[in-house]
């Protein structure tokens, strides 16, 4: 007799494992840590970019390279739009934001992987105003048709930006497209940030995507601080996070933490975090039975 399901699935972002390891170790390393699956990045760097170019065989690859390590891919980190953004006020960077999601859509298609988390920012690099607003609103409804002929789900990821920084504004993104395959991505850390660490007016942010969000990502931040911020040492609260997420039927999480030593360590230097991290992490899901729904 086979195994249960395990209630709920806890991935890994391909950014917390040092860069010198080929994605074959990096999918060993996943399963070895405690984790279950691995969030795919593709960011604003060429070599990242590069990817979405990859032959189908290159493709392949990484799919046999998944199964044999048993750790799947069900993910994909897009922040390479925050370099080619799909509001910006130059056509050809606004040419190339569309082009790299049509790539990324295609590409995790290709790969089995049905949802990609897109940025929440209409521009990173310059001001924000009605013009950079309109464009991404009308790219992002092309993206949102690219998807659905693929049967890919975009999900906004709630960013450090104020245009789409907690959940509920991604939902009103959401319900202005009105489509199936568009939903909320949210970084627990980051909407923290946007409630000014009250752990009540999270919960309700949370709960204002009611129906929406497909996944969450598990990230320590401080007050202004966004990134590289050890768990336990910044202001988010993981307990009620999750158990919010879990009363709305979210159980889809990925930790996101960087590795930010040696590029190229000893094992037992990143290995260790991950073991330590994972631990941390665990401990705020329910153990026994699920929490009843909302």
């Amino acid at each position: 007799r086979s195994a249960p399901p395990p209630p709920y699935l806890l991935g890994l972002y391909e950014k917390a494992l040092p860069p010198s390891l080929t994605l074959p170790e990096k999918l060993s390393a996943v399963r070895k840590g405690g984790f279950d699956f691995l969030e795919l990045s593709i960011d604003e760097t060429e070599e990242k970019l590069a990817r979405l170019d990859w032959t189908g065989d290159e493709i392949e690859q990484l799919r046999r390279a998944a199964i044999v390590a048993g750790t799947p891919i069900m993910s994909i980190c897009l922040s390479g739009h925050r370099r080619f953004p799909l509001g910006d006020p130059d056509r050809a960077a606004r040419e190339r934001g569309l082009e790299i999601m049509r790539k990324a859509v295609c590409f995790a298609a290709r790969l089995g992987v049905r949802l990609i988390q897109i940025a929440g920012y209409d521009v990173y690099y310059k001001p924000s105003d009605d013009c950079t607003r309109s464009f991404f609103s009308e790219n992002l409804e092309r993206s949102v048709e690219m998807a659905a002929r693929q049967g890919v789900l975009l999900a906004f990821e709630t960013m450090e930006t104020p245009f789409i920084n907690t959940v509920e504004k991604a939902v009103r993104w959401v319900k202005k497209i009105d489509s199936p395959y568009l939903a909320v991505y949210p970084d627990l850390g980051n909407i923290t940030c946007a409630a000014g660490s009250d752990p009540a007016q999270v919960r309700a942010d949370l709960e204002s995507g009611r129906g929406h969000i497909a996944a969450l990502h598990l990230k320590e931040t401080k007050r202004d601080i966004f990134r590289e911020v050890p768990y336990g040492e910044g202001h988010v609260d993981f307990f009620g996070g999750v158990e919010t997420a879990w009363k709305l039927g979210v159980r889809l999480f990925t930790a996101e933490f960087w590795w930010t030593g040696d590029p190229a360590p000893e094992p037992a230097a990143w290995e260790r975090l991950l073991e330590q991290n994972n631990r941390f992490l665990r401990r705020c899901f329910p153990s026994e039975k699920p929490i009843r729904r909302l």
